[in-house]
């Protein structure tokens, strides 16, 4: 079984279709949230995602554009949750406020439990490779899950627990561990035993960039792209 796990797409329709590109057929795809923010196209991210029926939670940027509420964002991130806010779709709104802010699904034997921050702080908590183990074990604990999927932080992670998994897709629009290619995981279940990997792939930044500043949002959004921060 091939199960792709994404994260963090961020309106970025050129690296969400260079990813769904490479990755083939899988069996599923499980995404961890924030299907919009930042970039320029929304609604054409949403639009794909909803064809593709997978799995998903809400993040932080989807629920910031749901309801303009841009508590705790810096100011580059308040203006873009803002034009989204602004050029929603009403299918658009209507596919994010579906979205739960935790899923809990069985897929073979393993037990998997979604959610964009963390188990405690769905929404807006940063779990890194760094995080002590016993607070990732108090999560696995807590979510009686085999494997946990966050996402939030764009950075890839795989951490084997004695109770479990985590991990992390790393960022599928905006890549923040220096690596401009857009980020994804995929798990493969073969003979009742669980593996992950991490993919990388090379998409049109330049056409992203040029979208992100004819839509009049903030230049950084688009010069850190190049960069992968």
């Amino acid at each position: 079984m091939k199960i792709a796990v994404i994260s963090d797409i961020h309106s970025n329709l050129e690296a969400f279709q260079a990813i769904l590109n490479q990755m083939g057929k899988v069996n599923q795809i499980l995404c961890v949230g924030d299907f919009v923010g930042y970039g320029a196209k929304p609604n054409e991210v949403i639009e794909l995602a909803k064809r593709l029926k997978m799995v998903s939670v809400l993040g932080n940027h989807d629920y910031a554009s749901l309801t303009d509420d841009t508590s705790g964002f810096n100011p580059y991130a308040a203006v873009a949750a803002h034009y989204t806010f602004q050029h929603l779709s009403r299918e658009g709104k209507e596919f994010l406020t579906s979205l739960p802010l935790a899923s809990k699904i069985k897929i073979r034997s393993y037990t998997f439990y979604l959610v964009h921050g963390s188990p405690a702080d769905p929404l807006n908590e940063y779990i890194f490779p760094e995080t002590s183990e016993n607070l990732l074990q108090e999560f696995l604990k807590s979510t009686d899950a085999d494997v946990l999927l966050l996402g939030h932080t764009h950075i890839p992670m795989f951490i084997q627990l004695k109770d479990g998994v985590i991990l992390n897709p790393g960022g599928v629009g905006q890549p923040r561990d220096h690596d401009p290619r857009a980020s994804y995981g995929v798990i493969r279940i073969e003979d009742g035993k669980l593996s992950f990997k991490n993919h990388r792939v090379k998409y049109k930044i330049d056409k992203t960039a040029s979208e992100i500043l004819a839509a009049g949002l903030p230049s950084m959004l688009a010069q850190r792209l190049y960069h992968g921060w």
